[in-house]
């Protein structure tokens, strides 16, 4: 799944990073699951996530013996609007084969 369409205008890691922790909305990830799923080095990782958390965009928590990183709320995507999107998106690229 990936974040809301207005939190896709930021730099590329920092939509990687929300996109993987939306997949995992309900648990989180560590920062280390955060480097398995995004294909950039642990430096670029905190980078983005300290941007992130600075903006609000995330949050970290302690669950039990793990911290886990967590997207805020209004990142996640409201599965009805996203089901629109995709339709709207499928359809804009057989318009876009088409020609029309």
């Amino acid at each position: 799944m990936r974040a809301r369409r207005e939190f896709q205008n930021r730099r590329d890691i920092e939509v990687d990073v929300l996109d993987a922790l939306v997949d995992r909305a309900e648990e989180g990830m560590t920062v280390f699951e955060l480097r398995a799923a995004v294909d950039a080095d642990i430096d670029t990782i905190e980078d983005a996530l300290a941007k992130l958390k600075e903006d609000g965009l995330i949050s970290v928590e302690n669950h039990r013996e793990r911290v886990a990183i967590l997207p805020d709320d209004r990142v996640i995507p409201d599965p009805e609007e996203e089901e629109i999107e995709e339709e709207q998106s499928f359809l804009d690229a057989v318009r876009e084969r088409l020609g029309l």
